[in-house]
């Protein structure tokens, strides 16, 4: 009997401002079904259970308009690094069984999954997934991203990442974001042709 295909499932991440989203949308352009942790992240946020367990930590003033003010939350758990931790604990579980659900549901044919986890390495979470992919730009490149969004103290939100250079030897893959967005669409085909003609068919 032949077992039935199973969609490839592919981790991104990368350093601040490498362009993850951007690569992220590029896999999804190709035909892979994309997820961000960011977005599932906001989505919990917004979400009664996990907003009465962070009015119940840290009071009613997190949420004071009835929904969760992510700013004054970011003040405090980048202040207090023993609070960022209980964050973490809390919410990585949930992000985990929601990227876990909507893998599951994918049509048995998608030809590959891309999730994209900033903290992909750091909560060790490279091992959910069939292979890794990082995302690199050199520093001044970054920077300058960084800043044209309004991200200015780019030292300040690396602290608590590993260095780039790690992250790509952890990875399975690196894609180069340095040339402008034409090469990266086509670092990124290359990447998808590789990952579906290798995993692609019945297994």
């Amino acid at each position: 009997m032949t077992a039935a295909r199973r969609t490839p499932f592919l981790g991104l991440t990368g350093a601040i401002a490498a362009g993850k989203s951007e690569t992220l949308a590029a896999f999804g352009r190709l035909g892979a079904a994309t997820l961000s942790a960011d977005a599932v992240v906001h989505e919990l946020l917004g979400s009664e259970p996990v907003r009465a367990l962070l009015v119940e930590r840290w009071g009613p003033q997190v949420a004071e308009r009835g929904e969760i003010d992510r700013a004054r939350v970011g003040t405090i758990v980048f202040e207090q690094p023993a609070e960022l931790a209980w964050l973490e604990r809390t919410l990585h579980p949930l992000v985990g069984e929601r990227i876990a659900s909507w893998l599951e549901q994918l049509d048995p044919q998608t030809p590959l999954a891309v999730v994209e986890v900033p903290l992909l390495f750091e909560t060790g979470m490279e091992q959910a997934f069939d292979a890794t992919v990082c995302v690199v730009a050199s520093d001044a490149v970054r920077v300058e991203r960084a800043g044209a969004r309004g991200t200015e103290e780019l030292d300040g939100r690396v602290a608590r990442q590993l260095p780039q250079a790690e992250k790509m030897a952890r990875a399975t893959y690196v894609v180069h974001n340095g040339e402008g967005l034409a090469e990266l669409e086509a670092a990124v085909a290359e990447l998808y042709a590789d990952l579906t003609a290798s995993t692609g068919g019945e297994t």
